[in-house]
């Protein structure tokens, strides 16, 4: 009997994952992309686009799909969806894991200044930055609208929606992964003197942080927000573990 597998995805480790779960003999993929991003990568497999309508939505789609196994593969920012899948798995009785790549870690040379939220990022911000390079996606920038005094370089994917307040400066698309010397340029470029990013984690767009490293420029870091206490692992090798044990 071929078994289901509903990945939550939207990130470079989940399309990874759709590729090689897709290999496994009598395992059917579906992956679920939250629709935010007007022109996502398509993994392998079946694709779904949209939200669930909270957790009983997706309860709904998961006995309606007869969905087998769940891998939340999110954005580790997108911390609702995380704890609707870990709420719908506990009351369908799935096995449930969240693939969660490993945060950045502070090193020798890096000038972090931590913070819970980007409301806080942006009162940092207030008391030192007059450019900045905001790395926070496009769904945030309202929290910075208000510093009238900074100039911004907004990279996002997208543009921001219609009447989306945003702060003063330039905005530019681009998708990573992005190299060392083109952030070293663009620092650089635009005279940047701090960096805003969510402590994401990964290869993608870890160049920033080096650049900073290097040109001693301070890095607003926001922090994670909690997540549900699930089984985890840290890569793609470890959800292919997993996925062959559940099927044994």
């Amino acid at each position: 009997m071929k078994k289901r597998l509903l990945i939550l995805g939207g990130t470079g480790d989940a399309a990874e994952l759709a590729v090689r779960a897709s290999q496994i003999p009598n395992l059917e993929v579906i992956s679920s992309l939250a629709g935010r991003t007007q022109q996502p990568s398509t993994p392998t497999g079946t694709v779904r686009i949209g939200g669930f309508g909270g957790t009983a939505g997706l309860v709904a789609y998961l006995f309606d799909r007869a969905i087998d196994l769940l891998i939340d593969a999110t954005h580790p920012f997108a911390d609702r969806i995380s704890f609707n899948a870990a709420a719908a798995t506990t009351e369908c009785k799935l096995p449930h894991l969240m693939l969660a790549r490993p945060a950045w870690n502070r090193v020798e040379g890096d000038r972090w200044i931590e913070v819970e939220s980007h409301e806080a990022a942006a009162k940092a911000l207030s008391q030192q930055s007059k450019r900045v390079f905001l790395t926070i996606g496009r769904q945030e920038l309202a929290a910075f609208a208000g510093l009238e005094s900074i100039w911004f370089l907004m990279r996002a994917i997208d543009p921001p929606a219609l009447n989306t307040p945003v702060p003063n400066g330039q905005l530019l698309l681009a998708k990573g992964p992005f190299s060392l010397e083109n952030e070293r340029e663009l620092l650089r470029e635009y005279q940047i003197d701090t960096i805003v990013s969510k402590n994401s984690g990964g290869d993608a767009t870890y160049a920033k942080i080096i650049a900073a490293r290097e040109l001693v420029i301070p890095v607003v870091m926001v922090q994670r927000p909690p997540r549900p206490a699930v089984e985890q692992v840290a890569d793609v090798e470890g959800a292919i573990d997993w996925l062959i044990q559940q099927l044994n």
